[in-house]
């Protein structure tokens, strides 16, 4: 123990010794700068210059232009122009689907299976519109047994977890 804190003292005493930085001229020798200083200050300087660096350069790169060239980050005019050209070509891809349902009837007519007057470009359109049916929203016998069946699980699970928390408080307050 005795040469643990033997070793901290002299670690210490190298750390906080006064040392003296001196910038002489080469030529005569002359003193131009001179600067007291420790290792521990000299250390302090260092991270702390060196956390600022840091900061300073991830803040250039996250809040200016230039992290567009950082892969991974796409730039603003991109992702607009990206979105854009979705809702393209989802709208295209819908009057396609309208255009080739026309076209279908169309040659159904001329080979003779549909009749002229069922034909109509407007009708094919609704026709082909998925809409809900109301009559398939309705639960059937089944379903709704099996509500009820649910509900009275739920309700008895309630009441025992509200029966064993009544009996532990009531140990608790014993």
């Amino acid at each position: 123990m005795a040469e643990k804190g033997h070793k901290r003292r002299v670690v210490k005493k190298h750390l906080f010794a006064k040392r003296r930085l001196v910038i002489l001229n080469e030529d005569t020798f002359a003193e131009i700068f001179s600067l007291r200083l420790t290792l521990m200050n000299v250390f302090v300087v260092a991270t702390l210059g060196a956390v600022v660096i840091i900061f300073v350069t991830t803040y250039i790169i996250a809040f200016t232009p230039l992290r567009e060239y950082i892969p991974g980050y796409a730039s603003n005019k991109l992702r607009k122009d990206a979105t854009e050209l979705a809702l393209k070509s989802d709208s295209l891809a819908n009057a396609l689907k309208k255009n080739q349902a026309y076209l279908q009837s169309v040659v159904k007519v001329l080979n003779g299976d549909l009749q002229y007057a069922k034909v109509n470009k407007d009708s094919i359109l609704a026709s082909k519109a998925d809409q809900p049916k109301i009559e398939n929203a309705a639960a059937s016998k089944a379903e709704l047994e099996l509500r009820n069946q649910v509900e009275t699980e739920e309700r008895k699970s309630k009441a025992a977890e509200q029966k064993a928390k009544t009996t532990k408080d009531k140990k608790h307050k014993k």
